[in-house]
């Protein structure tokens, strides 16, 4: 069986491929990311590496494909040593970078937040519920607005962590320019935090619509890592293991 890491809407280029011709297995985090691979033979559930092991002994994985977002380091680094470790071929997907000279990077969320910690101004972030305590923990005097995704899990953790409701975008994506622009423009945004989470992540149209208002765009630079950057090139080494009918 191959086993397919779920967590960007990449994954469903190589399901559509693989669908009918083999077994397979996709798991992904959370209930909504089932609902959008309706129709798969889909799984929600969250492992430790441990727990990844015993997966691939009782599912007789053959193969991971790991399509993860590109910060799901944790995920990734588990996947790749359970595979390793129980002996069989692991391919991880790599989304296609974006160029990001010219504009403020940091190597951390850290990093980020130590720089915004001194500044003025109103703060839009696009990066998600999970990095938001530290960005509140080390919040300076300006305002704070979180977009995230209209899920139990990301707006009961804005509530946990006390953040007012008025300062809460929950929207899911994708974001066109002008609709970045209106939101950027609406919580007059002087500087837009966001990942360099590559050309499918929406990444182009948020440093648009901030080139637009002139807003400072800061960006979270992707992790580093090895893998490749082709569906195609997925397919063929599945097709080489033989996994493929």
């Amino acid at each position: 069986m191959i086993w397919v890491i779920g967590g960007t809407s990449d994954v469903k280029k190589i399901l559509f491929l693989i669908h009918g011709k083999t077994d397979y297995t996709v798991t992904v985090a959370t209930d909504e990311g089932k609902r959008e691979l309706e129709g798969y033979n889909c799984l929600v559930k969250k492992m430790n590496c441990d727990e990844m092991k015993v997966f691939i002994r009782d599912f007789s994985v053959k193969a991971v494909v790991d399509m993860s977002h590109p910060f799901a380091v944790e995920v990734t680094r588990n996947a790749r040593k359970a595979a390793q470790e129980e002996g069989i071929e692991y391919i991880r997907f790599l989304r296609k970078g974006v160029k990001t000279e010219g504009y403020r990077v940091f190597e951390t969320f850290e990093e980020c937040a130590h720089y915004l910690k001194e500044k003025e101004g109103n703060v839009f972030f696009t990066i998600g519920s999970k990095n938001i305590e530290l960005f509140e923990r080390m919040k300076g005097n300006g305002r704070y607005v979180y977009r995230i995704l209209p899920t139990e899990f990301s707006i009961s953790r804005c509530k946990e962590l006390n953040i007012p409701m008025e300062n809460i975008v929950a929207m899911k994506g994708p974001f066109s320019v002008q609709l970045n622009a209106a939101l950027f423009k609406e919580y007059e945004a002087k500087y837009v935090v966001m990942k360099e989470s590559g050309e499918e992540g929406g990444f182009r149209e948020k440093i648009k619509a901030c080139e637009i208002l002139g807003i400072e765009p800061l960006v979270i630079k992707r992790p580093e890592e090895s893998g490749v950057q082709s569906i195609e090139e997925i397919l063929n080494r599945i097709k080489k293991l033989g996994l493929i009918k």
